[in-house]
């Protein structure tokens, strides 16, 4: 069996199955549920049903048990390292490449790649997710902090769970955004009906805010700078879809007919900035926007 340990945080509500598999991206409500079934799942030191409603501070802990052997091996796949120390790296994530496996595709990963590049990686996150602190999504390219060891892992989440990383995304939207800036505070939870999509709603969700501000405006388009208040999944895209200005390219959130050929929304994570864990200094990147997203920005400037 693997232990799994997790503390319930403040911002947490609902029945403990609906949250673990929010946690826990790999594993179903479903197989969840039959875990609190067969008492490999318990709350406080207690077996608990799947409708236990979560509390702040409760303590849980998941006994999985151990899958079939798994190997995700090293692959020499050029990746972007913008800094590296003894303790973190920042990474420059291209489009279209996955931040770590998941059951059926093991290879051609973000993880692959650092394991192949990088001499060690954090373990608290398992064979599938080392050195993973955070994530974004397959087609959004930009920064990404890596933790090489437990030390740095802990010290850069607890920064997250603070909300105290500075995390600005530029994007460029759907629509003339008449505002020079706002802020977006809507709840985030999976949507009601397609479950592979995350929505706005009001139950079963989590906090969710993000401010904006334009950088320049297109006519039908706006570039924005969006900065990450809370890291909810699809964030940027579910607000900014929410306020009916989508983001450019985007197959999930975005319009049906985008006049332009693009394999991926022009969402990117342009600057990361956080303490150092060990020597509590403050570091921060920034990023080019890639090839594409120029592409579309020259031919809007003309």
């Amino acid at each position: 069996m693997d232990l799994i340990e997790m503390i319930v945080d403040e911002e947490a509500e609902g029945r403990i199955d609906a949250y673990l598999a929010k946690e826990l991206d790999e594993v179903s409500r479903s197989y969840i549920q039959r875990l609190i079934k067969k008492e490999y799942i318990t709350v406080n030191g207690s077996n608990i049903k799947a409708k236990y409603k979560i509390c702040e501070g409760d303590k849980i802990e998941i006994r999985l048990p151990k899958p079939k052997k798994l190997e995700v091996l090293p692959e020499d796949i050029d990746i972007d390292i913008v800094y590296e120390d003894k303790d973190l790296a920042v990474v420059n994530k291209p489009r279209g490449m996955v931040v770590h496996p998941a059951p059926g595709n093991y290879s051609g990963t973000l993880v692959n790649a650092l394991l192949y590049h990088l001499k060690s990686l954090s373990s608290i996150n398992g064979i599938i997710r080392p050195g993973i602190v955070h994530r974004i999504d397959k087609d959004t390219t930009g920064l990404l902090m890596v933790a090489k060891n437990n030390f740095s892992h802990m010290g850069l989440s607890e920064q997250l769970k603070e909300h105290s990383i500075n995390r600005r995304y530029w994007a460029l939207v759907n629509g003339n955004i008449r505002e020079d800036s706002g802020t977006i505070n809507a709840p985030i939870g999976r949507h009601p009906v397609d479950r592979k999509k995350m929505a706005v709603v009001h139950r079963n969700s989590r906090d969710a805010i993000t401010h904006f501000k334009v950088l320049k405006r297109f006519g039908d388009y706006t570039l924005i700078e969006a900065k990450l208040e809370t890291g909810r999944t699809h964030q940027i895209r579910v607000h900014m879809s929410y306020i009916s200005h989508p983001v450019v390219g985007d197959p999930v959130y975005g319009r049906k007919n985008e006049k332009y050929n693009l394999k991926g929304q022009l969402l990117h994570a342009k600057i990361i900035g956080f303490i150092h864990p060990r020597n509590e200094e403050y570091m921060e990147f920034d990023s080019e926007l890639p090839n594409d997203f120029m592409r579309i920005l020259n031919i809007l400037r003309k």
